[in-house]
């Protein structure tokens, strides 16, 4: 009888395993516990809606009409500062996820930073994944994640530790103007269109080891200051290296150097 009670209890809490792996949880509800200063730590779910980070359909009925505002002097970007810790583990997004939006009819950019830990691990975002100027106060995890649609790092700050190992870029992405301002990794990272690096700055290094750009890479008047491993990277098509400095000295005469 207790042998029969342990089975039981046992194939109960498998299956409360396989449901609760297989859940679904609406953006929505996500947003309501980011707006009421809760940390945000999801595993093993289907995220379904678009995830606006950036609160725009709260502020802009608050917001002054464009033509009188900014003739004042007043700017047409509005940030939302995020407190949470943001934290998604094996989680799929359906739809958008959001942390900047150009509203071409109020003529308002919405952009969101976070001051907390932002982990978007094992993830897939299936739709865009926009985080154009955003701040990343502490430590950033985007590793073993997809990007399957548009994703954009431009003009983004890092601020901590940052991770894109083994991450896959199947669209359009670019880092241009992005700043790490600690060592970053995207070793073994996919980039299936051009990997757009130009004009980013990476203070205590970058790794691209193992990465696979299967079109062209440009790193045009890319800054890098300190480790720049590039150990078993491979480029289908063209670098651009224009005015890249890596620790001061040109993209082919760093290549001659690497090589003596």
């Amino acid at each position: 009888f207790i042998m029969k009670n342990i089975v039981t209890f046992i194939a109960l809490l498998f299956c409360f395993s396989t449901s609760f792996g297989q859940q679904k949880i609406a953006a929505s509800e996500i947003i309501k516990d980011v707006a009421n200063g809760k940390s945000v730590e999801i595993s093993n779910a289907t995220i379904t809606g678009v995830l606006d980070f950036t609160f725009m359909d709260k502020a802009l009925p608050n917001l002054p009409k464009r033509k009188r505002w900014w003739n004042n002097g007043g700017s047409n970007t509005v940030e939302k500062q995020i407190e949470s810790k943001i934290s998604f583990i094996n989680c799929v997004f359906t739809d958008d996820v959001l942390a900047y939006i150009p509203h071409e009819k109020s003529g308002y950019t919405f952009i969101a930073n976070f001051e907390d830990e932002v982990i978007f691990k094992d993830c897939t975002f299936e739709n865009k994944a926009m985080f154009k100027y955003s701040d990343f106060e502490r430590n950033t995890d985007f590793s073993n994640t997809k990007f399957k649609d548009d994703s954009t790092f431009k003009y983004a700050e890092f601020k901590r530790d940052i991770s894109f190992k083994n991450t896959l870029f199947d669209e359009s992405s670019t880092f241009k103007y992005a700043d790490f301002n600690r060592f970053v990794s995207f070793e073994n990272a996919v980039f299936t269109e051009s990997g757009v690096f130009k004009y980013t700055e990476f203070n205590q290094g970058v790794s691209f080891r193992d990465v696979k750009f299967e079109e062209d890479l440009n790193i045009k008047y890319t800054k890098v200051s300190g480790e720049f491993d590039i150990t078993g990277m491979d480029v289908n098509f063209d670098i651009d290296s224009k005015y890249t400095s890596i620790n001061g000295k040109s993209f082919s005469k760093y290549l001659l150097k690497s090589k003596n």
